[in-house]
This record gives C-alpha cells, sequence and structure tokens, in this order.
C-alpha cells in the first residue's frame, strides 16, 4: 500500500470513528456508510477503498452492539416494526328493498413485526397479526386478512403468526442481487388483487435474482413453489408455483415505467374441496363434491407508466401520476369465464406527512380466471336463491370471483405516522345468481391507519 492511499484510508477511517463516537447506537452504520459515501463521491476514496473501510467499519461495530444489546456477535441488527388500522366497513345491496342484506362494521388490524439482520447476508423475522376464525376450518383465521370486527360483547381477539422466514441474499454487487426466503413470507411476487389479496402471505419457498444493467434499469426473475394444503397419507397435496419476469426503468427525471409476465399453476387442486382450506371466498365453478371444475394455470402480464410532475397545487414535493393495467387468462377454463383484467390511475403518492392520493380502478374478473381463495376479500358481490352452486355458502354478499365494477380510493397523510383513507366500491357479479338477480353492491370503507 503506497503512503497516499495509507493517508487516505487513515482519514477516512478517522472521520468514520468520529462519527460513530457522536451518534446513537441505531444510527451508526448509517452516519459511518454516508460519510465514505461523501469521501467517494469527492474522489477521497475509491471504490474498492471504501467498501475495505466498511467491512472494518462493521466488524468493530458488530463486537460494540453486541456488548450493548446483549445479542451474539452474528446479529448485525434487530428491528421492531408495525401498525394499526381502525375502519367502519359498510356493505349495501343497491335498489334494496328492505335493508335486511344492508351490513356496517367497525373492524381493526394489528401487525407488529421482528426482524434480526445476521452476519452473512442473512435475515431472520416474524410477525403477529390480528385476524377473524372463519371460512369453514375454526381452529384458523382468515388467510386473506387480518381484520378483525367488534363483535361478541368485547370477547377476547385472537392473534396469529403472519410472518416467519429466513432469507439469504449471497448475491449483492452493483450490477448482481440475488437471494433465498423460506418459510411464511411477504409476498415476493408484484400483482394487482385481482391475483393476489394483499394481506396473503404464501407459506413455502421464493428466491429471486436481479441484474442492473445501468443505474436506469433492472432486470428481475422471481420463483416460488408454496403449500396450500398437506393432505396426510397422499402424495396429492395442494400446491402453487408462481414465475415472473419484471422490468423495472427509469427514462428520465420524470418518466419511469414498469412490465412484467407471470405464469401460475395450482397442482393438487382435488384436495382443495370447500372443508379442506378455509372457504372465504367464492366464484369458481366446482363439481357436486366441492372440487374445482377447471385447472388453474393462469398467465398474467402487467405494465404501468408513471409521469412525474415537479410541483403540483396543494402537494408538498414531485407530483406522481400513473397509468396501469394487469390481464389474466386462464387457458384451462372455458373463454366465457377464463379472463381477468384491471386498469386504473393514480394521482399523488400518501405514507408521508402532507401528501395524498386519489385513484380509480375498474376490474373485471370472470369466474374461473384465477383460484378464487387467493384474490382480494373486499371484492364481491350479491346472489340470491341458494347461492353459488356447491360454494358451500348460501345466499348473501360474497367475495372472491366473477364479478366487475368501479373501485375508487382516496387518501391523506397528516403525520408520518398516520394516513385517513375512504374507499368505495361498486360492483356487480358478471354472472347473476340466479339471472336477473340485482346483485350490485356499493361499499363504503373508511380507514385511520398507524404505523410504527
Amino acid at each position: 500500500m503506497n503512503n497516499q492511499r495509507t493517508h487516505k484510508l487513515l482519514l477516512a477511517a478517522g472521520i468514520s470513528a468520529v462519527a460513530i463516537a457522536f451518534t446513537s447506537t441505531s444510527a451508526q452504520a448509517q452516519s459511518a456508510d454516508a460519510l465514505i459515501d461523501k469521501l467517494v463521491d469527492k474522489g477521497v476514496l475509491t471504490v474498492d477503498e471504501a467498501q475495505s473501510l466498511r467491512d472494518e467499519a462493521d466488524k468493530d461495530f458488530t463486537k460494540a452492539y453486541s456488548a450493548k444489546s446483549g445479542l451474539p456477535e452474528w446479529a448485525t441488527a434487530l428491528k421492531f416494526n408495525g401498525d394499526l388500522r381502525g375502519r367502519f366497513d359498510g356493505i349495501y345491496r343497491s335498489n334494496n328493498p328492505d335493508d335486511v342484506a344492508d351490513r356496517n362494521r367497525l373492524r381493526y388490524r394489528l401487525r407488529f413485526g421482528v426482524t434480526a439482520n445476521l452476519m452473512d447476508s442473512i435475515e431472520v423475522g416474524f410477525r403477529l397479526a390480528s385476524g377473524d376464525a372463519e371460512g369453514g376450518i375454526a381452529a384458523n383465521s382468515n388467510p386473506i386478512s387480518s381484520n378483525q370486527s367488534f363483535d361478541n360483547n368485547g370477547i377476547k381477539k385472537g392473534i396469529y403468526i403472519d410472518l416467519a422466514y429466513a432469507k439469504w441474499s449471497p448475491i449483492n454487487t452493483r450490477e448482481f442481487q440475488g437471494g433465498l426466503t423460506l418459510g411464511k413470507m411477504e409476498n415476493p411476487f408484484v400483482f394487482s388483487d385481482i391475483v393476489f389479496d394483499s394481506d396473503y402471505t404464501p407459506e413455502g419457498f421464493a428466491g429471486s435474482f436481479s441484474y442492473l444493467p445501468t443505474d436506469a434499469h433492472t432486470i428481475k426473475v422471481t420463483g416460488g413453489g408454496f403449500v396450500l394444503k398437506e393432505v396426510s397419507a397422499s402424495s396429492k397435496d395442494g400446491a402453487l408455483g408462481v414465475a415472473q419476469l419484471r422490468w423495472d426503468a427509469i427514462w428520465s427525471k420524470k418518466i419511469t415505467s414498469s412490465v412484467g409476465v407471470a405464469a401460475l399453476a395450482i397442482v393438487g387442486d382435488e384436495s382443495l374441496g370447500n372443508a379442506a382450506v378455509g372457504n372465504v371466498n367464492f366464484g369458481n365453478t366446482r363439481r357436486a363434491d366441492g372440487t374445482l371444475l377447471y385447472n388453474m394455470n393462469s398467465y398474467v402480464g402487467d405494465a404501468s407508466i408513471t409521469y412525474t410532475l415537479e410541483t403540483f397545487p396543494f402537494y408538498t414535493g414531485p407530483f406522481p401520476i400513473k397509468f396501469g393495467g394487469d390481464f389474466m387468462q386462464n387457458p384451462a377454463a372455458p373463454s366465457d369465464r377464463n379472463t381477468a383484467f384491471s386498469a386504473g390511475l393514480t394521482f399523488g403518492k400518501s405514507g408521508k406527512k402532507g401528501l395524498w392520493e386519489i385513484g380509480y380502478r375498474y376490474v373485471n374478473l370472470q369466474s374461473d380466471a384465477w383460484y378464487e381463495e387467493l384474490v382480494d376479500s373486499d371484492t364481491g358481490a350479491f346472489f340470491g336463491g341458494a347461492g353459488i352452486p356447491n360454494s358451500g355458502a348460501g345466499a348473501g354478499y360474497r367475495a372472491g370471483t366473477n364479478h366487475r365494477g368501479h373501485v375508487v380510493k382516496a387518501s391523506y397523510s397528516p403525520f408520518d405516522s398516520l394516513t385517513l383513507g375512504v374507499s368505495w366500491y361498486s360492483i356487480e357479479a358478471i354472472n347473476e345468481i340466479p339471472a336477473g338477480f340485482n346483485s350490485k353492491i356499493d361499499r363504503i370503507q373508511v380507514d385511520a391507519a398507524f404505523k410504527f
């Protein structure tokens, strides 16, 4: 090592040491990294020298953090996070001759999680969440919702395991990133709610690999296999396989885009009868014994483009305008019930103090375009007569597939920790049951979501 390089490293190390000495434990690594990045920007350090210094700083920080926190040396960080959402949820049948079919509920969703970052690029996490026990399996909660209704004279409410996973990310360079996840995880794919409800946390394994040819483009491949139903003394378990390819691009300071294609397939669908898994959503065509009539082998394509204005009235900072949509088809089902699509426009982006957003989507989800128990649990319609045939449910409001209509959402964040929102769903069944039955509903949700 020449004297000039030695002096540079000593200078950088001294500055970093001062930063570490005067920052709190939780911010030490970030402060040191920020200073090292500045030194790289000014040409004091090369990228390789900066990485060498980071490695040394991380080693010393790990020892100090372990001594203070009581964690083992291989645990580099421990993070807590959570959110609480209060909701009014009203479902109203259009042109209702009386108010018997209408429903008003007060609900909440509570989630609290812990994430541990370990050495060797390993992350372990878990999250607890509220949830109603419903859907035919009394011992289990709803797999696509963590909402809990205010009910039953203040009865004590349940808490369930929402996440329990381990993630290893051995590939982490500027151009290439990749990792594997095992357990009950956040959904690793990017889909709208015509494919997966936003609260669904699949169980199994997933892997992803990203290639960044430039700072403006990211190409990502994600695949996974997930358990839907484990059948005792049988190899015909219900399982889900997913593969997705995405391309995210930054074309200019104002224009970004995202494009994705995916294939999804369910095997062992004969094990997915009404009584076998949580029977929460409805709409698929089923045999008399309650099993799926058609295989679920769907293809999905989606695209979006975002244009960002520098300013906009009553909005702080750059103002994004996003237009996007998706299309899904299941070739295994007949053409009059195998297609789904959605399209929408969103103005702004809430989540930070003073920011707001307004969005509109049109949704059309035919009955057998995809598996009913994975799609959005907030979108549905009314059904009369004896209810949906072979579904295990009678007449009334039913979410799932076989619906179309409009969704309008608006939200505002008065603080970083609080977002207020309102959603309006105007939905009807594509194939009304019985024919000519007034299936149209209006659903209003008013939310107050706190994050911590």
